[in-house]
């Protein structure tokens, strides 16, 4: 069996089916790993756990190891060593030393649905036969059923006799994601499903797999580059960099204010200033940093004194774009500025906003870039609140250099 045909459908087919293939009712609906791959230079080592109706996102750039993880799980990829189980059996173990016995259980078995972005459906079948592909016999009225009841939950009614060039890449996906889930997989994998799909289709078809997800109890790892995907899919992230987890968690911490700076680098924090403490306020839970003439209030972090380097992050979505300083606004931090620079960064636009020499990376709505009339040369104040700034522990160290007193 060639990666593509294994790839093409659920890693489930009718003889797994027959044999161990689809989900045992009774079996724990869960998986974890502890594995190293080495593929030439580069080598991943990796741990990683989900169990039911969670999903667990891996997030990271390209070449980072995610797609080597999720091909270790499906067993395309024999780990050097380690140990995988999935649905509370082990389908792959190294066996050196006091590990045990060697296992290995071939991909057609584990009880796997795989999705990637390129669906791989079969052109010569109907939605309703790709659906059916992966079950025992598609002559039963149970099997029958099932196709029916997954292309309700996956609104494909309507299309059961279409070929695949019939179908919009919305349709093609949902097709592919019942044709996973139809055997009832132990584990679901996705490599990207929703890639190649515009921002509001993507987004309905997460909304759909999270209900599938929380209705099925089926543990899912998926990879994705998409910082908003895994914020609405993710239970738990982990960041993955050259092979290694960098960082694991809450989506809302990991993604959205890293406490490392390679992680806040990879996770894509558009602001990170490099300052010193200047004054502690402990009585309000706040410290005021500065760089040459600039100066932002933070929230108060233990263990720094005055004249300490640190290194602040902060989102551009924090940070509002105003015609003028917001005397009303409880925003402690107001910085005037003159716009450099307007890209397009969907679902809105990135304005880049010169303050006296420090570059602000503001995010605003189309609307907003029309009705305040951004464009370069024009003068703007960037507002945003202390509760928005976040200090990262590295990037002054990776960086080999100290902000200005």
């Amino acid at each position: 069996m060639n990666n593509q045909s294994v790839n093409s459908q659920s890693v489930n087919n009718r003889t797994a089916n027959q044999q161990t293939g689809s989900a045992d009712p009774g079996a724990v609906m869960s998986a974890a790993a502890r594995c190293r791959v080495d593929i030439g230079r580069f080598r991943l080592d990796l741990s990683l756990s989900v169990s039911a109706g969670e999903i667990l996102v891996l997030f990271g750039p390209s070449g980072a190891g995610k797609t080597t993880a999720l091909r270790a799980m499906a067993g395309l990829v024999r780990p050097d060593a380690g140990i995988i189980s999935i649905g509370g059996r082990p389908v792959f173990r190294a066996g050196d030393g006091a590990a045990g016995r060697p296992v290995w259980t071939p991909p057609h078995r584990r009880g796997i649905g795989y999705v990637t972005q390129h669906n791989h459906l079969f052109p010569h079948l109907t939605v309703a036969g790709n659906i059916a592909y992966g079950l025992k016999d598609r002559r039963r009225p149970a099997t029958r059923q099932r196709v029916a009841d997954l292309i309700g939950s996956l609104r494909l009614d309507g299309l059961e006799s279409r070929r695949v060039w019939e179908l919009s890449g919305g349709q093609q996906q949902r097709t592919a994601l019942a044709r996973a889930l139809a055997p009832s997989p132990s584990l679901l994998l996705l490599d990207e499903p929703f890639a190649s799909l515009d921002m509001e289709l993507r987004q309905q078809l997460a909304a759909e797999l999270r209900a599938m997800v929380s209705r099925l109890q089926t543990p899912v790892i998926l990879v994705t580059h998409s910082r908003e995907e895994a914020l609405a899919l993710g239970d738990t992230v982990q960041v993955i960099d050259q092979g290694r987890t960098v960082a694991s968690g809450p989506p809302l911490s990991v993604l959205e204010q890293p406490g490392q700076g390679r992680v806040a680098r990879l996770v894509g924090v558009e602001n990170q200033l490099q300052m010193r403490v200047a004054t502690r306020w402990p009585q309000d839970g706040t410290m005021v940093c500065r760089t040459g003439e600039h100066s932002l209030e933070t929230p108060l972090a233990d263990g720094l004194s005055a004249g300490d380097p640190v290194t602040v992050g902060i989102r551009a979505s924090d940070i509002i774009l105003a015609a003028g300083p917001l005397p009303q606004s409880s925003a402690r931090n107001t910085w005037p500025g003159i716009v450099t620079g307007v890209q397009l960064r969907p679902p809105g636009y990135q304005v880049a906003l010169d303050c006296n020499g420090i570059t602000l990376r503001c995010h605003i709505t189309g609307t907003s870039l029309e009705a305040l009339g951004v464009a370069p040369g024009r003068s703007f104040w960037a507002i945003f609140k202390a509760s928005s700034c976040f200090l990262l522990n590295d990037i002054a160290d990776a960086a080999g250099q100290s902000p200005p007193l």
